[in-house]
Order: structure tokens, then C-alpha cells, then sequence
């Protein structure tokens, strides 16, 4: 007989994750309190490295369901919401996704949505690291300065290295880490 699982994650301490034990309810699903997992971790944290998903797969056995109100609380990114629907699959799991209609995500429409969607996802962050890219490229032709601000520039250090300073005193003096001293002291 099929058991019905909930994985609800949040990321952060101030959040909750009882709107989802709720949602996963009203669209029909009885789940069991000792069924129902619940964790606070980043969803870049990959599903095989969460304590509370490595608990829920522990628990669960071929046949059973698992419900998510998101894909999202499976991964952050495509590629491990994939390769998570494919470990569960491979135990015979079935993964429903309540944003998604309740699809079975392990089924034959379940894995074209996830095809579909994984697609939208790589054409979305290859079109960011473009306009990212462009936008380096402009801010650079337009003279403008790109990164961290300089706490110090070579010349000073060289000039206290110059003065007999040691360079932990070019450090406390210059109000930079020795790191940086080092750094510009060798290039001095």
C-alpha cells in the first residue's frame, strides 16, 4: 500500500514551513505528521547533502509518494531537481508537484514538463550571463572602474618600505590587512 510523504523547506530561520503542510492538504493529500519533513536549509544546499531529505529518504520505500508544493524545495537549480525526480524514480517513488498541476513527475508527462522547464532554466541563466557580460563590457569602455576599491596603491607601500617600515607597521599604518601589504610590498 502507497504511503504518502511531504518535503517542506524553507531558507531561512524566520520563515515557515506550515503554509505548505497546509497548501499539500487542501489539494487532498492526507499526510501524517511523522511523514511530513520539514527543514530550514538553502535550497543551493543539493537535496543529497539536506539532513531532513536524507531522513525522508530513509523512510521511504518503492511505491510510495512524495509531495512538494514547489519545485523549488527540491533544488534551486535544474539540474538537481533532475537528478533528486531520478533518485527517487530509481526507487520507485513518485514525486507530485502541486505548482505543477499535481503532476507525477516521474511519469512520461511529468518528465517532459521537467525536460521543458530544465530548458526555460538554462536559456534563462545563459540570457543573464550574457547581458552580464555586455554590461562589463560597456561599464569597461566607458572608463569606469570595476571591482573592489583600492584600500592602498603600490606607491605608498613602497614608500613606507622605503622608510625602514616593517610590513606589519605598513599594515597598521596604511589601515590594511597584512595580506595586502605582502601583496604590494613584493611588487614594490
Amino acid at each position: 500500500m502507497s504511503r504518502t510523504f511531504a518535503y517542506c523547506r524553507v531558507s531561512t530561520t524566520g520563515q515557515t514551513t506550515e503554509n505548505q503542510i497546509q497548501e499539500i492538504k487542501a489539494a487532498g493529500f492526507d499526510i501524517q505528521t511523522q511523514r511530513a519533513i520539514a527543514e530550514t536549509i538553502s535550497g543551493s544546499t543539493s537535496a543529497s547533502e539536506r539532513p531532513g531529505f536524507n531522513k525522508l529518504l530513509e523512510r521511504m520505500e518503492s511505491g510510495d509518494v512524495l509531495v512538494v508544493t514547489k519545485l523549488d524545495r527540491l533544488g534551486r537549480n535544474a539540474i538537481d531537481v533532475q537528478t533528486t525526480v531520478q533518485l527517487l524514480e530509481s526507487q520507485g517513488i513518485r514525486v507530485h508537484c502541486l505548482a505543477l498541476g499535481g503532476v507525477d513527475l516521474t511519469s512520461a508527462a511529468g518528465k517532459m514538463t521537467m525536460g521543458v522547464l530544465a530548458a526555460v532554466a538554462q536559456f534563462e541563466r545563459d540570457l543573464l550571463i550574457e547581458r552580464t557580460q555586455a554590461g562589463l563590457i560597456r561599464a569597461k569602455l566607458q572608463g569606469k572602474l570595476l571591482g573592489r576599491p583600492a584600500v592602498t596603491s603600490p606607491e605608498q607601500v613602497r614608500d613606507l618600505k622605503l622608510a625602514g617600515f616593517s610590513q606589519s607597521a605598513v599594515a597598521t599604518r596604511l589601515n590594511c590587512s597584512l595580506s595586502t601589504v605582502k601583496r604590494l610590498w613584493n611588487a614594490a
